[in-house]
């Protein structure tokens, strides 16, 4: 049982984006970032384009940027983007109906799971692209002691390391 990561690196795409500001991204250097396969992230950049979260160019100029202001996109619009509802789900299998828990468990855990996801999109709703980019920003130190920012270099984005 493992959980979705799409949430996760639907932020950290949108993120990267609001970083670099109007230029727009090729899938390979967004996947460098978030350490997948380009295959990924163009997957996942159609889910956030139909949604009307990213617009993409293709050709040599090309890429993928914003289309939102980050200020107003939340973390729950990419929730919903790239349906990621439910913290948790129910059993795979119907419980036993000849067992007194299995019979109700999942009415029980049904109004739970509910009351967990009007929760979850309570915060998410109030976090904005914006403020994660801002919680990023004192947060530049990489595990071998150096910094890290992401910064415009001949038209790419570079990975610009100085000594901490």
């Amino acid at each position: 049982m493992s959980t979705n990561s799409r949430f996760a690196v639907g932020v950290h795409v949108l993120s990267l984006m609001a970083w670099s500001g109007e230029e727009p991204l090729k899938s390979e250097q967004v996947a460098e970032s978030v350490n997948t396969n380009a295959v990924v992230i163009r997957r996942m950049l159609l889910d956030l384009a139909q949604a009307g979260l990213v617009v993409s160019q293709t050709g040599s100029l090309g890429g993928s940027r914003l289309a939102t202001d980050p200020a107003k996109t939340t973390l729950l619009d990419i929730y919903q983007a790239l349906e990621c509802g439910g913290v948790f789900s129910l059993h795979r299998q119907p419980p036993s109906r000849d067992c007194p828990v299995g019979v109700n468990i999942e009415t029980v855990l049904g109004d739970v799971l509910q009351e967990v996801d009007a929760a979850v999109e309570q915060v998410l709703k109030n976090i904005t692209i914006d403020d994660v980019v801002q919680r990023l920003k004192p947060c530049g130190t990489l595990t071998n002691g150096k910094t890290s920012r992401v910064g415009k270099s001949n038209g790419k984005v570079a990975k610009v390391l100085r000594t901490a």
